[in-house]
This record gives structure tokens, C-alpha cells and sequence, in this order.
């Protein structure tokens, strides 16, 4: 099914229309940064195969499916020992679309990896909520706008901050009711570095922003169909990484990580050993709010 956004406040934060794909696969694979970052990942694909799929690919779903879910798979082949999920019987009946909200410890691979689970139990793939801080290159933002993310603003004023959280709250109905797709976007923005799992009530504010106006907090929350997730790594690769800036946080309260740090965030994070990785689907809250 096609794709669309009719609101233009959309075109800042939408993944791409299925009409944009073709172009978009072209604009990727000319991109030289995708290719050094495939050299590390995957030193041993096949390029000009890869890049024979990639142009196969005419729609949204058909990237996911060909591209994104075989290098996900290979990640986790590569740096898991086990990838598992428990609790399938407490998602949505009817493949009704719904809002997962998760715990945050991967950069890249908590909404990946979630991904290829639902898709395994032949449940649809989410769209993904990213903040445009891990856009760094051009080539990372069309990739991740092909891969049917959505975006995240981040760093901004009062007022900005305001206007876009009604836009991205909008957006995010829209995706629910109108083109019937699950969203997954993290409980808190970034990270949890210190392992404090808890919903931030910022996230919560921003997605009931777009509920109708009559409609009371719980009636708005109940909408959304929120599905909650708990994600347990056997080994954080990035443990180091976040002990560092938690320091450097604490001691220097002007502390801004750098490009860099989030680049080299996103690497550690992929590459490195997980051991066992496990999502446990826990109970919706619409079955105790009704």
C-alpha cells in the first residue's frame, strides 16, 4: 500500500514515499560514506550484488525486507549469541497498529532488532523514531529515511521545541490511524546510561499532544495503543562509552558530546559482543485502563 503524507509539516521528519524510493536508492548508492561504513560492517559482501538488489527494490517494504532485515540478521549472527523475545501472545490482536515504547541501550540496534523479532512471528516491521542528532552524514539520514524511519528534533528552543513535539505527536496519529503502521520510540531521549528505566513524562506529553481536545489523558493514551518492551543485553559493548560520558557529565556540567562520540557510539554498538539479547513484550496498558 502507498504511502502518503498530506500535511507538509510532515516533510522534515517523514521517511521517504514509496514514489521517492528509486531515486533514494540511487542517491544511497552513490553515497562513498555508505560503502567505507559497509566496509567495516560487512568487509565481505558483494558489492555490485548488493547494489543489484538495493535497485530491485521499489518500495519501502521491499528495502526492509531484502536489505535491512539480512544485515540486521547478520549482525546479530556475527555479534549475539542468542537474539530471542517472550511474550508474543500480549501483542495487538489483528495485527492492530500500536505504539512500542521501550528501554534504550542501543543506538542503532534496539529498533532493528525489534524489527526482525516482530517480522519472525509474522508480525508487520515498525517505523522508527531517530533523533536527527545520529543524522551526521547525508547518506545516514536517506538510509535511515529508506529504512522507514521518522525523526526526531533535538537540541532546540523552548519555542521550536514546542512546535515541533505537536508536529511529531500529530505525525505520529497519523501513522497509526491513517496509513495502519506501528511506531517504536524510546521511553526517555538518548540512552539510559545509568540503567534508570524509567518513562520520561516528557514523551508521554508529547504523544497525547495530538489527541482530540475533548478527550480526557487516559482516553488519549488508550489510542495510542502502547505496547511496552523491555530489552536486556547480556554485554553492553558501549558500557565504557557510557561510564565515560556519565563522568564527564558530573564533572563538567557544560559537557556536549561531540559528533564523534555518537559515531563511534553507533560502531561500538554494532560490532561489539552482546551475548544474549532477549525483548520481553510486557502488558499493555489498555488491558488495565479499560
Amino acid at each position: 500500500m502507498e504511502t502518503t503524507y498530506p500535511s507538509p509539516a510532515f516533510d522534515d521528519i517523514r521517511p521517504v514515499n514509496d514514489a521517492e524510493v528509486p531515486q533514494a536508492v540511487e542517491d544511497l548508492i552513490s553515497s562513498d560514506g555508505l560503502w567505507r561504513a559497509l566496509s567495516y560492517i560487512a568487509p565481505d559482501a558483494d558489492r555490485a550484488a548488493l547494489i543489484e538488489t538495493m535497485r530491485s527494490c521499489r518500495t519501502k517494504a521491499e528495502f526492509k525486507q531484502t536489505i535491512s532485515y539480512k544485515t540486521v540478521m547478520a549482525i546479530a549472527r556475527r555479534s549475539t549469541f542468542s537474539l530471542t523475545i517472550s511474550g508474543r501472545s500480549r501483542l495487538p490482536e489483528g495485527k492492530a497498529p500500536c505504539t512500542f515504547i521501550s528501554n534504550h541501550r542501543d543506538i542503532v540496534l534496539d529498533a532493528a532488532f525489534l524489527n526482525v523479532l516482530l517480522y519472525d512471528v509474522g508480525y508487520d516491521m515498525t517505523q522508527i523514531a531517530i533523533g536527527d542528532n545520529l543524522l551526521i552524514y547525508p547518506w545516514i539520514r536517506l538510509l535511515v529515511r529508506l529504512n522507514n524511519s521518522f525523526i526526531v528534533k533535538r537540541n532546540l528552543s523552548a519555542r521550536r521545541l514546542l512546535e515541533n513535539s505537536r508536529i511529531l505527536s500529530a505525525y505520529i496519529r497519523h501513522t497509526l490511524r491513517q496509513t495502519h503502521e506501528s511506531i517504536w520510540i524510546a521511553q526517555r531521549e538518548g540512552r539510559a546510561k545509568d540503567s534508570n528505566d524509567q518513562t520520561q513524562t516528557s514523551v508521554l506529553k508529547m504523544l497525547c499532544m495530538a489527541g482530540e481536545g475533548d478527550e480526557g489523558l487516559l482516553d488519549n493514551l488508550m489510542e495510542l495503543n502502547i505496547v511496552p518492551i523491555a530489552i536486556s543485553y547480556e554485554y553492553d559493548p558501549c558500557d565504557y562509552l557510557k561510564a565515560r560520558e556519565f563522568q564527564l557529565r558530573r564533572d563538567d556540567l557544560n559537557y556536549v558530546k561531540s559528533e564523534r562520540d555518537d559515531l563511534l557510539s553507533m560502531e561500538t554498538g554494532i560490532m561489539g559482543d552482546k551475548g544474549r539479547v532477549h525483548f520481553t513484550i510486557g502488558t499493555p496498558p489498555n488491558d488495565t485502563l479499560r
